[in-house]
């Protein structure tokens, strides 16, 4: 699949290129290109990198653990 139009960059060659070594979203940008043009990209390099497991050190997206409310819903009867 492609991930960046601009660059024609795909996803296998993003994986191919963190298979290499590259192991941060800047090295990728530089290597490859992706996310200058346009950035339209940037988020499913991201995803693309946190698949392939170097997204919790390196890929500039920090996820934080929330203790979630639940959250009810309830039906609108007409009168």
């Amino acid at each position: 699949m492609i991930v960046c139009v601009c660059k024609s960059v795909s996803d296998r060659t993003i994986r191919s290129s963190i298979a290499d070594g590259i192991d941060s979203f800047d090295e990728l940008q530089f290597e490859l290109g992706v996310a200058s043009c346009c950035g339209k990209c940037a988020e499913s390099v991201r995803d693309v990198m946190m698949q392939s497991g170097v997204c919790a050190s390196r890929c500039g997206v920090e996820y934080h653990q929330t203790n979630a409310v639940p959250l009810t819903f309830y039906e609108r009867k007409a009168a």
